[in-house]
């Protein structure tokens, strides 16, 4: 019996990271915007153990992958004995946007099915929460709102304002680690946001405006990777209703009035930035 699943990934329409915890977690509250774009995911029964191949070389097939551990987890908890996994890769790595989360939450809802539904939504989440802050968003398909270190995840209905905006992703070929821009952000707290942000976002996103997305770690990562504030800057000269760096970087994403009008702008950043990275519109 096989399966095959495609894997979402996100942005970040507010990131604000207020605090670090004794547990060496970050304090935060976000919204998670889901975009349809997509990883690919194959699943099939197998004799022994976990076996994971991926279309990209540069990701490891073990341990450190979050898709390998997901599956060893799961197949722990309900006691079977193995599968094979493909990822077919076609996001970018490192990029801000989730897709390594992505993964993982899909592994587990994949084999869910695969074995059927042996785990209720609890142990999953729990599961999840394990593999990663991001990754019990992914569980689900709706916008969300994020607390806690971001496992905290709670569904909301679509903002209208974006409804048939067009959503332009730029990741300028190099990744940004995570630990490092969250620990960056810690050596100078000064930068650390106010609690309750999150509410006068979305307040604000429900009366039609964009103008208050936000991201913490872009001022301790613009500090390093100085190209970035040159991008964001770029797209909102060259007509993006909002631009912001998704959750650790380095992707850097635009809205604007509908995807014609993204790919426009698209082709306007690859004639002033070249060929290099990746870039990609949908409509919202």
């Amino acid at each position: 019996m096989s399966l095959a699943l495609k894997s979402h990934c996100k942005v970040n329409l507010l990131l604000n990271v207020i605090s670090r915890r004794s547990d060496g977690f970050h304090e935060l509250e976000t919204i998670f915007q889901p975009v349809p774009l997509y990883d690919e995911l194959s699943f099939e029964k197998s004799g022994h153990g976990v076996e994971l191949s991926c279309s990209d070389s540069r990701l490891a097939t073990g341990s450190e992958n979050l898709v390998y551990r997901a599956a060893v987890a799961f197949l722990k908890k309900i006691q079977e004995d193995g599968v094979k996994i493909h990822l077919q890769k076609n996001l970018p790595i490192s990029a801000g946007i989730g897709a390594g989360s992505s993964n993982a939450a899909f592994t587990l809802r994949g084999l869910n099915e695969l074995y059927g539904q042996p785990l209720d939504d609890d142990c999953l989440y729990s599961i999840a929460a394990e593999l990663g802050s991001d990754a019990p968003f992914f569980l689900q398909d709706e916008v969300a709102l994020g607390s806690g270190r971001g496992e905290q995840v709670r569904p909301v209905k679509p903002f209208e304002v974006l409804s048939g905006k067009g959503l332009l992703i730029i990741n300028p070929g190099f990744g940004v680690s995570t630990p490092w821009a969250y620990e960056r952000l810690a050596s100078t707290p000064d930068n650390y946001g106010k609690s309750g942000q999150l509410d006068d976002v979305v307040t604000k996103l429900r009366s039609g405006d964009l103008g208050m997305l936000f991201n913490s770690l872009e001022a301790p990562v613009f500090e390093k990777y100085v190209v970035l504030p040159v991008i964001k800057e770029f797209l909102i000269e060259n007509g993006a209703l909002s631009a912001l760096m998704s959750g650790s970087g380095s992707t850097t994403f635009a809205i604007t009035e509908n995807r014609p009008t993204a790919e426009v702008l698209r082709e306007k950043y690859h004639q002033n930035f070249g060929q290099t990275g990746w870039s990609a519109t949908v409509s919202l």
